[in-house]
C-alpha cells in the first residue's frame, strides 16, 4: 500500500494556521489513489481558491493524497490523523481547519478531535447512520448539502447535524438550492461558503453575519439554513 502525501500551498510570510483539505472516494476500493482522480481533481479549486484568500493572512493550504480510493474500515480517517500529525510537525501549535467533502467529510469530521483542529467545514458528507458526534465537542461545524445531491444523501446530514449540534461548540448546515453532489451548481456559493467559513475557522479573519446568525438560530434552523 503507498504512504499518503499532501500538497502543500505555502503562505507569504508566518505561517498562522492551516487548512487541510480531503475529497472524496468509494464506499470500498483499494486501487491506491492518484492526484488526477477525479475525486481529487475536484477539489483543486478549493485548494487555489483557499490559497490566494488565505496566503496573505498567513494560511497553509494543504489537500491530502489518500493511499487508497475507498473507505472500506477506514482508511481516510487514518490518512487525515496522519496529515495532522505532519501538520504539526511542520507547523507546531499552528490551528488547523478541516475542509472534506463527501467521503473526505465523513472522514475530516471522525478526526476532529485532532490536537489543534478548531473545526470542520464539511461539504456534501457522507454520513450513513450511527456516525459518531461525541468527538466535535469544543469544534466549530460548518455543514453544507445540495438540495439535489444524490449521490450523498441530504437527510442524513440533516440528522448528523441535529444530533451534533449539542455537541459542537458552534454548528450550522446550509441547504444549497439546486446544487447536486460535484458542487458545479452554483460553484461561486460553495466557494464562497467554504473560503468564509475556514478562514473563520482558523481564525485568521472574523466570524461574518451569515455564519454568526446561522450558529445562534434554534437547533431545527441552524440545521436547514438555505442558500
Amino acid at each position: 500500500m503507498s504512504r499518503p502525501a499532501l500538497t502543500t500551498l505555502s503562505p507569504r510570510g508566518e505561517a498562522r494556521a492551516v487548512a487541510l483539505i480531503a475529497h472524496g472516494g468509494s464506499e470500498s476500493s483499494v486501487r491506491p489513489a492518484t492526484l488526477l482522480d477525479p475525486a481529487a481533481l475536484r477539489m483543486y479549486p478549493f485548494l487555489l481558491d483557499l490559497h490566494r484568500a488565505g496566503r496573505r493572512r498567513g494560511l497553509v493550504t494543504c489537500q491530502l493524497r489518500y493511499r487508497v480510493r475507498g473507505y472500506n474500515d477506514g482508511d481516510p480517517v487514518d490518512d487525515v490523523e496522519w496529515a495532522l500529525e505532519e501538520i504539526a510537525r511542520r507547523h507546531g501549535e499552528a490551528p488547523v481547519c478541516l475542509l472534506g467533502h463527501s467521503m473526505g467529510a465523513r472522514a475530516t469530521l471522525r478526526a476532529a478531535a485532532a490536537a489543534h483542529v478548531r473545526g470542520v467545514v464539511a461539504l456534501a458528507p457522507w454520513l450513513p447512520q450511527g456516525e459518531p458526534v461525541e468527538q466535535l465537542a469544543g469544534r466549530t461545524v460548518v455543514i453544507a448539502h445540495g438540495t439535489r445531491d444524490r449521490v450523498t444523501a441530504p437527510a442524513a446530514s440533516l440528522a448528523y447535524a441535529l444530533r451534533a449540534v449539542g455537541k459542537a461548540e458552534h454548528l450550522c448546515r446550509f441547504e444549497v438550492r439546486g446544487s447536486r453532489h460535484a458542487m458545479l451548481d452554483r460553484a461561486p456559493a460553495w466557494h464562497a461558503l467554504a473560503r468564509r467559513a475556514v478562514l473563520a475557522c482558523a481564525g485568521l479573519i472574523a466570524v461574518d453575519g451569515e455564519l454568526e446568525r446561522a450558529f445562534a438560530l434554534p437547533p431545527e434552523a441552524a440545521c436547514r439554513v438555505p442558500i
